[in-house]
């Protein structure tokens, strides 16, 4: 019996720790399923807007600090509010520089240039940050703990909770925003047809703009989710986070918001489950296994529709 309330606790700790891990590939995520929506080319550039976002937390908490602000909320408040603004303008630079001028260009020529553009702010932010991690102290400690009489326990962290919460809320405000608002009418337009979006008076260019902004605001609270979980942060952050969220936009269902998120949610707890019972030196192998598992009997991945050829 022992035995088996220990097992519960370790099967509850990875469940909650494959959550909070997924919860940050699915906000990257949404941020290529909202871009390949529109205009359907991949912003291969969007892994280093979360790494910048990343970058932007740290030096937020370093400045709060050396003003003597010792407030938590204030702190948090102030590290995500500057994330987003900061990534918002980046991601708007990303496609007005890679994506605009080629938008009329053969398919390759933007993919080219965003995979350009990816390791053009990789190395500016070595060259400006430097090739070292740049630590953070702990800004939530603590937590909830039960079945600690197992001998392993369970803990769910202060962080852990602020960290869905956030996630939850921004998934209603930006199913609530593409859903119900003129913004999100105008994306569904560009979405399906952006020659006729123009003819009706949708201003296309402003719409994909605006849609590498939202992308990035995302990516920037990602950033920020990565950050005061590890506690440290480099430059080379952005790539494989950017593979692994674009993985969770493909199994998803490229072009679904909701689907983005269960992807991210789906490898962070193939990932956590995997690394806890077999190797987690195999982890990535698994979940791209899965991956092409998916792919092979639902190639539109699990909440993704099949494309409607335009005559």
């Amino acid at each position: 019996m022992i035995d088996l309330y220990r097992e519960t606790a370790i099967f509850l700790q990875q469940l909650v720790n494959g959550i909070t891990i997924g919860a940050t590939y699915g906000l990257i995520a949404i941020g290529y399923t909202m871009v390949y929506g529109i205009i359907g080319m991949i912003n291969f550039a969007h892994g280093e807007i979360y790494m910048i976002g990343a970058f932007v937390a740290v030096m937020t908490y370093v400045v709060m600090g050396m003003l003597g602000v010792q407030s938590v909320p204030l702190a948090l408040l102030a590290m995500l509010g500057v994330g987003m603004v900061v990534t918002a303008a980046y991601g708007w630079t990303v496609e007005r520089i890679a994506y605009r001028p080629l938008r009329r260009s053969f398919r390759l020529a933007p993919l080219i240039s965003a995979i350009g553009m990816s390791i053009a702010l990789q190395n500016y932010v070595q060259i400006t940050q430097g090739a070292r991690v740049k630590p953070l102290p702990p800004v939530l400690p603590g937590g909830i703990h039960f079945l600690e009489e197992t001998g392993f326990g369970v803990k769910i962290t202060w962080l852990q909770i602020f960290i869905w919460t956030v996630t939850v809320a921004l998934m209603i405000v930006f199913t609530w925003v593409v859903a119900r608002t003129a913004l999100g009418r105008q994306q569904r337009a560009c979405e399906q047809d952006q020659l006729m979006a123009a003819l009706v008076g949708v201003n296309v260019d402003r719409i994909i703009s605006l849609t590498f902004v939202m992308g990035a605001v995302l990516a920037a609270v990602a950033g920020l989710i990565v950050t005061l979980q590890y506690g440290v942060v480099d430059f080379h952050i952005g790539f494989l986070a950017g593979v692994k969220a674009f993985t969770a936009a493909v199994l998803g269902g490229i072009g679904s918001l909701p689907g983005a998120m269960l992807g991210g949610l789906l490898i962070g707890l193939i990932e956590t489950f995997w690394a806890a019972y077999f190797s987690g030196a195999y982890k990535d192998v698994a979940t791209f296994g899965i991956l092409v598992l998916v792919l092979l009997f639902r190639p539109t991945g699990l909440l993704g529709r099949p494309e409607t050829e335009k005559v």
